[in-house]
């Protein structure tokens, strides 16, 4: 069983570190789309409507890892 839970740990523990950088990704592009007009630049709205389906894809996924993680370790202690 403790396998599990190290495997689950390090799984969300990377998927974290990714939801990071992504966060800081679409922070990133904010501040570049600041002043720009939405549809004003097509392929600029593109990229950020693309890179925030992506941040909330990204982020539900690690919630799953992080629910996976609570429910090992809930039945390790139950064991």
């Amino acid at each position: 069983m403790s396998d599990q839970s190290g495997s689950a740990s390090n799984k969300f523990r990377s998927h974290f570190f990714i939801e990071i950088a992504l966060i800081a990704a679409l922070a990133f592009y904010m501040m570049l789309a600041k002043e720009q007009v939405v549809g004003d630049d097509l392929a600029f709205t593109f990229v950020g409507a693309g890179l925030m389906a992506l941040v909330t894809y990204w982020t539900l996924n690690t919630l799953r890892d992080g629910l996976e993680v609570v429910v090992v370790r809930a039945g390790r202690l139950k064991h």
